[in-house]
């Protein structure tokens, strides 16, 4: 397929929730020494409730039937909300959206869960401890700041502006917030991308990784990694992942 038609694909390739099935065999991935589903089964208990941070479309979610009553789920994304509707309330799972509330707060009440869980959520540690019952866990695999920096380079962008995000700095921020760290683990992982569509598709979908990000204004850098891809030499990059489980102390 030529560039055009892969820049065209890309622009218009139908994609709901954070389903990347669309992705099999042009973008790989590795996986990290860790498996965050079988980390959160492992906190799933029928007496506690669980509270799912940005679900997206609910596919992760919904990956760990059978989910303890009052499992609650926000999605801060609009288009996401219907999508995580659909896929959760069959299995009894309330979905707020959260797209208008600011600075991370969320409305729920106080000491409501026994589980908080984030994947790639991003978080307030006070509204964690807030919404944690005494001695309940938060769960998170977040990404880290040099997330896929290697594609930055090859199209020339800027680094990210949250480079700073690591988990030494979510470690921190977590234990001020009088958390103790149970478990917390990063990693490099090797992927690539194979082909420019997926690229580019990536670049819709993550409009944080490259902000000012127009196919247009990196037409003479994406033209040259197309023509590397083509080649069938990938661009190997490295995802930054890390996962923190913390334990908010029991109240006196």
């Amino acid at each position: 397929m030529n560039y055009t038609d892969l820049v065209r694909g890309a622009a218009h390739a139908p994609f709901e929730g954070w389903d990347f099935g669309v992705f099999a065999g042009r973008f790989t991935e590795e996986k990290p020494s860790w498996d965050f589903a079988e980390l959160v089964r492992a906190r799933l208990t029928d007496g506690d409730a669980l509270l799912d941070l940005g679900t997206g479309g609910g596919e992760f979610l919904s990956g760990l039937t059978p989910l303890p009553p009052g499992t609650t789920a926000t999605a801060s994304c609009p288009p996401h909300v219907p999508v995580a509707r659909r896929r959760l309330a069959p299995l009894g799972v309330r979905v707020i959206d959260t797209s208008d509330e600011g600075d991370g707060l969320l409305p729920l009440p106080d000491a409501a869960f026994g589980l908080v869980t984030s994947r790639h959520e991003s978080y307030v540690p006070a509204e964690i401890a807030r919404v944690l019952r005494g001695g309940g866990v938060f769960l998170t695999q977040q990404v880290g700041g040099r997330d896929l920096a290697e594609l930055n380079e090859a199209l020339g962008a800027p680094g990210h502006v949250y480079g700073h995000w690591d988990l030494a700095t979510a470690r921190a921020g977590l234990a001020g917030a009088g958390f103790e760290i149970l478990d917390a683990r990063e990693a490099l992982v090797p992927a690539a991308f194979h082909d420019i569509g997926a690229v580019l598709l990536f670049l819709r979908i993550t409009p944080w990784q490259i902000p000012d990000f127009d196919a247009g204004r990196y037409d003479t850098r994406l033209r040259a990694l197309h023509a590397r891809l083509s080649s069938g030499r990938p661009l190997t990059v490295r995802c930054h992942r890390f996962v923190i489980t913390a334990r908010r102390p029991l109240m006196s």
